[in-house]
């Protein structure tokens, strides 16, 4: 049995998530987390809210409401849309946590002893007009790297280049929209990233087997001359965690709080204390200290393109300046963009599905399904309505929905809601066991190589294969003939139903569950195709389930594409 850690990007506190951020990091992780739970493997997953910093702040400021109620009140909103999309962490923490300042604040001592931190006096954009420092995300303008207008202060959303706000081209305040900018002198603390840039090529180095995606990022910022520099770990912002050492403020940083690039990363670890501290797990540091046990934890991470370089840079960084024995990640699947109907989705224009919206008009399932079988890994991909409805229809509703009702209503008129019995296998059944036998084993490689379209491109030929059985040994035409050879086929379509469940149950639980269910056995991992094929023995009962799949109508696909085109507010 292996022990597998895995996280996911953790998402911004502010607002509500669409299909493109689930699909991003959250998603593909619970699926691979899913697939190894039930291949028998410990898996710790992990997740939270990244509470601090200026999207909390300016999204409390627009609520209306205190910023650490606002930063409450969201974690239940993501909280209860990840238990509807079946989303299975572990636990999902906050950065918010004492668990995290904690943390936080030792890493930055730590970093301090090794001579890894330096105070830099800077000069950072002032707003007249809000009477404040206006750091990162405070601040909008222009990229000039590629021109996009709409480029925060600290990172350009499409063309993913590091910023500081002083880059920025045409700036404007994000709170108040003025132009009316200065350029003032504050006082920082600055972790020395360049000092490490040897080490982290090493290591970069080593990881031979992560996706090209992750690898080229990692490696153009490390030899992109503006890439690796110096970062600021500290901003004047009132929310966040406190620069201290130890118990005490670090002089000169008074009123200033870490960087929330700085902390968020720092929260997968104190997640897994959160983890233990809320009663639902003992002893995290065998997790994440080689020195406790995490020598054997094979750490897989999950995020989007954006927020690689903070994840192969920064946080690296932090975790070997320490010094100490800090579990490093061993692989990072990393996926592109999802846009929405020929362009991005937006959340300030209300243009795509936000996850509260996807739940309010289809099971997650269908969701789970499209999103993993079009996962963006070695390119962005793109939602359209018609290729949503197609797919759904298709796949879903046709094949696998289709398979498993008509087997148990044909078997409920001619044999009763029991397994039949009588008969014997013959060569299609031992053709299509051989042939299941070698797809199962193809499918657990791209599941374990986190090919996620190729698994699910398998997974579906599985389904088809059941379906061409069965339309071909057609036991409704054999049963007129031979009555016990149409209940050895009817018997073995049936077994295929729990087989299909165990497989199908990392993408589509729900599913899962309620065919196991009407089979009257548990959800499992087939240890073979032929053994899964005579688990049910004749005699067993069964029930015939509920629709699974429901078709997606013209009608409700034209509704939705006009719905989401661009009109929350």
């Amino acid at each position: 049995m292996a022990r597998i850690l895995i996280t996911s990007a953790i998402p911004y506190i502010n607002g509500i998530k669409h299909l493109g951020n689930l699909v991003g990091s959250q998603l593909p992780a619970d699926l691979y987390a899913r697939y190894k739970r039930a291949r028998g493997d410990e898996v710790l997953f992990l997740c939270a809210t990244d509470e601090h910093g200026t999207p909390a702040e300016l999204a409390a400021a627009k609520a209306g409401k205190p910023v650490e109620a606002y930063c409450a009140e969201m974690w239940e909103v993501q909280d209860k849309l990840g238990r509807g999309f079946r989303l299975s962490f572990d636990h999902f923490g906050r950065s918010s946590s004492a668990q995290n300042h904690k943390l936080t604040q030792h890493f930055a001592d730590r970093l301090a002893e090794a001579g890894l931190i330096e105070e830099v006096v800077e000069k950072q954009v002032y707003s007249v007009a809000d009477g404040r420092f206006l750091p990162d995300r405070y601040i909008e303008g222009t990229c000039p790297n590629c021109g996009y207008d709409k480029a925060r202060g600290d990172q350009c959303e499409n063309c993913t280049k590091q910023l500081d706000p002083t880059d920025l081209i045409e700036p404007r305040s994000a709170i108040s929209g003025s132009t009316e900018l200065e350029v003032r002198e504050t006082k920082h603390l600055y972790l020395r990233q360049s000092a490490m840039r040897g080490e982290l090529r090493d290591w970069i180095n080593s990881k031979t087997d992560w996706p090209i995606l992750t690898t080229s990022i990692a490696k153009k910022w490390l030899d992109d001359g503006d890439g690796l520099q110096d970062r600021g770990i500290t901003r004047d912002l009132d929310w966040g965690i406190p620069v201290k050492k130890g118990e005490d403020d670090w002089p000169g940083m008074e009123g200033k709080v870490f960087y929330v690039w700085f902390d968020a990363p720092i929260e997968y670890i104190a997640c897994a204390a959160e983890w233990v501290e809320a009663g639902k797990g003992a002893d995290w540091e065998r997790w994440w200290r080689t020195d406790k046990g995490a020598e054997d934890v094979r750490y897989v991470q999950f995020m989007g393109k954006d927020n690689v370089p903070f994840h192969t840079l920064s946080f690296p960084a932090t975790i070997l300046g320490s010094g100490e024995p800090w579990k490093l990640v061993d692989y990072i699947k990393s996926f592109n963009y999802l846009n929405y109907d020929g362009g991005q989705f937006s959340t300030s224009q209300g243009r795509g599905v936000f996850m509260d919206q996807a739940l309010e008009i289809l099971p997650s399932d269908y969701w789970r399904w499209w999103l993993l079988s079009h996962a963006p890994e070695t390119s962005d991909a793109e939602f359209t309505w018609d290729g949503f409805q197609q797919d759904v229809n298709k796949d879903l509703a046709d094949v696998l929905g289709n398979f498993v009702s008509r087997i148990t209503k044909f078997c409920r008129s001619k044999f009763g809601e029991v397994v039949p019995e009588g008969g014997s296998y013959g060569p299609q059944e031992t053709a299509l066991i051989a042939d299941l036998e070698t797809r199962l084993r193809r499918y657990e490689a791209h599941m374990d190589a986190i090919d996620i379209r190729k698994a699910a491109a398998e997974l579906r030929a599985i389904w088809v294969a059941g379906n061409e059985y069965l339309q071909s040994a057609a036991p409704w035409t054999v049963f007129k003939e031979d009555e016990e050879r149409a209940a050895a086929i009817t018997r073995f379509a049936l077994n295929l139903v729990p087989f299909y469940a165990g497989l199908s149950s990392p993408f589509i639980p729900d599913a899962a569950a309620a065919m196991a269910e009407a089979m009257g056995v548990e959800v499992a991992w087939p240890e073979s195709a032929e053994a899964a094929l005579s688990a049910l023995p004749g005699g067993h009962a069964f029930t015939v389930p509920e629709v699974m799949f429901a078709k997606i109508a013209d009608e409700a696909r034209e509704d939705w594409a006009t719905r989401f085109a661009g009109t929350r507010g």
